[in-house]
């Protein structure tokens, strides 16, 4: 796949996900008044079950910075669907868990999005290499390859040019 292609595949994936999640949001703020994001949100706090989780492995699990998670709870904690242990110096380490009203608007919201995505025409997309590109994703980075460029620059303490 060459440059171009790749940047208008990522693009087009980027907006298919954008359009998705723009979808969900909707049905679900009209119908159970969270969010697609308090709804993943959720959904974290359920896999851990009674014993909470804290706010950093709950930013890395659904894509968030640790404040974001914080700021996104504040709301569920006010109305009672998601209870805090705050943690006595840093409240990224605070735990996070469902409680049992979270637990129903969370089985009621799951409905909500199963019947959005079957309105989501997903024919011929395979789990499997959504997955793959999702844990390959997830590996750390490592230091782009610089593509033969070396710009000359100037340092602007000799006055010489050299490159970079």
């Amino acid at each position: 796949m060459n440059e171009t292609t790749r940047e208008d595949a990522v693009l087009v994936l980027l907006d298919v996900a954008a359009r998705i999640e723009r979808r969900l949001d909707n049905a679900l703020s009209m119908t159970r008044g969270i969010s697609f994001s308090e709804y993943r949100l959720l959904k974290a706090l359920a896999g851990a079950g009674t014993r909470g989780v804290m706010r950093v492995d709950l930013a890395e699990a659904v894509g968030l910075t640790a404040s974001a998670v914080t700021r996104a709870l504040r709301p569920l904690e006010k109305i009672g669907v998601v209870a805090t242990e705050k943690h006595e110096r840093d409240a990224r380490c605070s735990l996070a868990t469902l409680t049992p009203a979270g637990a129903e608007l969370l089985s009621d919201a799951e409905r909500v999005v199963a019947d959005g995505l079957d309105a989501i025409p997903m024919k011929g997309l395979s789990l499997e290499r959504l997955v793959a590109l999702q844990a390959e994703l997830a590996k750390p980075r490592q230091a782009p390859a610089r593509r033969g460029m070396i710009r000359a620059h100037r340092d602007p303490t000799s006055g010489q040019e050299g490159a970079s």
